[in-house]
């Protein structure tokens, strides 16, 4: 589900239970809220579209908070006869609580004016004025006039948001107007180079994007109510169309993008961590935090899971004393605003897992905050365990009694779990005069081959098995024994644990590769292999080589010269239970979710198909360079 289907996707259901549910919803909101169509006023002038849901209770006697939502995916319906069949809050809970409930256009966006801009840059610290705006005084601003113009409120103001809307929650934290108590950002888009929707540590996000700019990228001359895509795209199966499509310029045909698609094409025209990705990375101006905040996240979040895990933690290292909580479950992208999530695949978490988050911690922290109602004083960390199927709370996150182990690989597909005592540094080794890819150890008179395969551009291993259209939202759990088969996929693992392994925080990849051409991407899974075989996907990332050293300044591989790419994948909290093994998988292509690396130091966007070379890729494992991933563990 990417972020142009999200609003829909969470605001409607199907079959005949959800059609009444949705016909009992819309007759409550009519019964219980009065809708009000506005058009706000920023500094410049700009006018932004507005929809008011009040209670018609709301007066002097009987005040409400404000609950605002600011999207670039509609505040409709437009009218105030017009209605939502759901709502107006983000939950049914929340809806019930009764909240005057805000739904804005932002700039540029539907109904609102103005020009839209990607994940908008702040302002600098100091440096608003009468007429200079970001996301943060355009919230300001709304709220100002809220205030003054909204009978019946109690003068405070909450945010949330999902996704992109996410962004817009973070955004109002920095110089946020002092009504404004209660912040939630969930699943935010926050740094779309190193992690987000665009690209991963650079690698360019294909599948995604191509959907998402098709419907989201489309030019205006002023507001609509509608958007149409650019163009018809309907598949069944994407990794046939992705690979027909050839070299990513192609996407500029006349049948497709035809150069119409100004997002897409500053995605690809900024290839490198430069000040275009560098300006919208929102997490330095994380800082100042007043407001309360509650952060949220889904460990199979195949959007935002960065974003969730590093909003909290920016405004943790930039706020000390700031009341900032996260939460962490076992959710896709925004499945915590699901009537229900109690399963996913092929996994059974064993209860209504969205319903304890929202009854538990989303609605209570509002009301405390915005209302006086209740208490609200969970942990600073509500975090589900994804191998035992159980919350669990810490008082930071990652926790700080964790332990750091080193996860060796080593040849012949083993992998060796070493204490923190155990340090890596070794004597060079020396080389073999007539085998620059064979190393000798200086302790003992033995010969470690690397571990290699060939990788082909024309043949890249797929990011999941059989035949989809669109993305399979389930690769992020999904049995990897499909990858396994293939020739160029490395796969090592442990023995049979004696015991369980519980993995909380950060996983860091430190390889030592070479390749016969110039440039090349790694991905790295980490797997638990239950004692039926089945290879469970717990996290992967990829990492584009040319930015092993610097994301502003990439660098060509020398070509079969060894090199260390180290990388952070997102966080997980997994125990690997005893009786399993940890497994890992190294592979240099996971296709169309990733588009591919020509794996010659060209510019990707303008690579022609010449520029595409099938390369010899080696995995080093000796004591000279000894590839490793080093996991924080719960004693």
């Amino acid at each position: 589900m990417t972020r142009p289907y999200l609003t829909a996707a969470l605001l409607f259901a199907t079959g005949a239970a959800q059609a009444q549910t949705r016909a009992q919803d819309s007759t409550f909101v009519r019964q219980n809220y009065t809708k009000l169509d506005r058009q706000i006023t920023m500094r410049d002038g700009v006018k932004l579209y507005t929809t008011i849901y009040v209670p018609k209770d709301a007066s002097a006697a009987t005040p409400y908070p404000f609950f605002m939502m600011r999207t670039p995916y509609s505040a409709g319906p437009y009218g105030e006869d017009k209605y939502p069949t759901r709502g107006p809050g983000p939950s049914r809970e929340l809806s019930r609580e009764k909240y005057i409930f805000v739904h804005q256009d932002v700039r540029g966006r539907y109904m609102s004016e103005g020009q839209f801009e990607e994940m908008t840059p702040s302002l600098p610290a100091g440096k608003a004025t009468a007429t200079a705006h970001d996301e943060s005084t355009d919230t300001y601003d709304t709220i100002e006039w809220l205030l003054k113009n909204v009978p019946g409120n109690n003068g405070r103001v909450g945010m949330s948001g999902i996704s992109y809307p996410g962004f817009y929650a973070s955004a109002a934290l920095p110089n946020a107007h002092p009504a404004l108590k209660a912040v939630s950002p969930q699943a935010p888009v926050t740094d779309e180079f190193m992690g987000d929707d665009a690209r991963h540590k650079g690698a360019f996000f294909l599948l995604d994007n191509f959907g998402f700019t098709n419907y989201f990228d489309v030019p205006r001359t002023g507001p609509v109510a509608n958007y149409q895509s650019l163009f018809k795209f309907e598949t069944k199966d994407a990794y046939k169309f992705f690979l027909d499509l050839g070299p990513i310029k192609n996407a500029n045909k006349p049948q497709y993008f035809n150069n119409r698609a100004r997002i897409w094409n500053e995605y690809l025209q900024h290839e490198t961590y430069d000040a275009y990705w560098q300006q919208r990375n929102i997490r330095p101006a994380l800082t100042g935090v007043k407001p309360a905040v509650l952060v949220v996240g889904g460990w199979y979040d195949a959007e935002d899971l960065y974003g969730a895990l590093n909003t909290y933690k920016a405004i943790e290292k930039q706020n000390p004393g700031a009341t900032n909580r996260l939460v962490m479950g076992p959710w896709t992208h925004g499945a915590w605003s699901r009537p229900d999530w109690s399963k996913f695949g092929p996994l059974n978490f064993g209860s209504n897992t969205a319903e304890t988050f929202r009854q538990t911690l989303e609605t209570p922290f509002f009301n405390f905050y915005l209302k006086d109602k209740g208490s609200f004083n969970p942990a600073e960390a509500t975090v589900f365990n994804t191998g035992t199927n159980e919350w669990k709370t810490y008082a930071a996150w990652p926790p700080k009694e964790m332990d750091t182990r080193t996860i060796v690989i080593q040849e012949n597909g083993h992998l060796a779990v070493v204490g923190p005592a155990v340090e890596t540094k070794v004597s060079k080794a020396l080389k073999e005069s007539n085998n620059p890819h064979i190393t000798r150890l200086p302790t003992v008179n033995k010969l470690i081959p690397p571990s290699q395969y060939l990788s082909d551009p024309a043949n890249p291993v797929p990011y999941t098995d059989g035949v989809h259209g669109g993305r399979n939202n389930e690769y992020m759990t999904e049995d990897q024994r499909f990858a396994a088969k293939r020739p160029d996929v490395l796969s090592f693992r442990t023995e049979t644990l004696a015991n369980d392994l519980t993995v909380a925080g950060p996983i860091n990849a430190d390889l030592w590769v070479s390749t016969s051409g110039t440039d090349a991407d790694f991905i790295v899974k980490v797997i638990d292999e239950l004692p039926d075989g089945t290879q469970r996907l717990v996290r992967a990332e990829v990492m584009r080589g040319r930015f092993r050293n610097s994301f502003s300044k990439p660098e060509a591989f020398k070509p079969n010269q060894p090199a260390e790419v180290k990388y952070e994948l997102p966080d997980v909290l997994h125990t690997f239970r005893k009786g399993h093994r940890l497994m890992v998988q190294v592979q240099s292509t996971w296709f169309p979710l990733v588009d591919r690396n020509p794996q010659t130091f060209v510019p990707i966007a303008t690579a022609d198909a010449k520029d595409f070379q099938k390369a010899t890729i080696r995995l080093y494992h000796d004591a000279a360079h000894p590839s490793a991933l080093r996991v924080p563990v719960l004693p």
